[in-house]
């Protein structure tokens, strides 16, 4: 496989879903997000609302434990009673990911892309990441809530994040042994991170 894919998970308010897109804006790729979610629902012909419901959290209680065996492919058939549960929903974005890192080079933001694409040579996976006043500040100024309310809103995005990536993959979201390459956007700044993904893709794969 010649194409390279770059996978970016990322802190809530950390500014990684906007490197993403500015670093394939750079590369002249396509950047995927939501739009996995779209895709996933016109290969499986089940509704993107469903798909909606789980991006990126689990709807399952917080005692839930990762499944005994990590995400691994396959599908589940149309005519079984769980062709529409969470874990099929996963898998057929998973088959997208996969798909797309077959057919073409391109940036891919969250949903465990990382883990379903190891096994690729030419994958590069970042986490972005920052400290807690700079992810605050930068999500107050895209939404309209008290400072409290968004640092409990920050907090439980990360901790769905996090609890979604343990659940298929059986690691830690934060782990940086998970990762080819992990950047503080807040002492970077979103230009310089960009530019150091590159130089790491230069390095790797040059």
């Amino acid at each position: 496989m010649d194409n390279t894919v770059i996978t970016i998970a990322r802190q809530y308010g950390s500014g990684g879903k906007t490197i993403g897109a500015m670093l394939a804006k750079r590369l002249g790729v396509n950047c995927y997000s939501h739009e996995i979610l779209r895709l996933a629902s016109e290969d499986s012909g089940i509704n993107e609302r469903l798909f909606g419901q789980t991006d990126e959290r689990l709807k399952i209680s917080s005692w839930f434990k990762p499944l005994k065996r990590p995400y691994e492919g396959g599908l589940i058939t149309p005519d079984s009673s769980e062709f529409t549960s969470d874990q099929n929903l996963f898998n057929y974005q998973a088959k997208v990911m996969k798909e797309l890192a077959e057919t073409e080079s391109c940036v891919i933001i969250g949903r465990c892309a990382d883990y379903v694409l190891k096994d690729y040579p030419r994958v590069l996976s970042v986490f972005i990441h920052a400290d807690k006043q700079f992810c605050l500040d930068r999500a107050m100024e895209r939404h309209s809530m008290t400072v409290r309310e968004m640092e409990k809103y920050i907090e439980k995005t990360d901790k769905e994040r996090a609890d979604f990536y343990k659940y298929y993959t059986g690691r830690e979201w934060t782990d940086a042994r998970n990762y080819d390459l992990c950047l503080d956007s807040g002492k970077l700044g979103f230009e310089k991170c960009v530019k150091e993904i590159i130089s790491y893709m230069k390095i790797r794969f040059e």
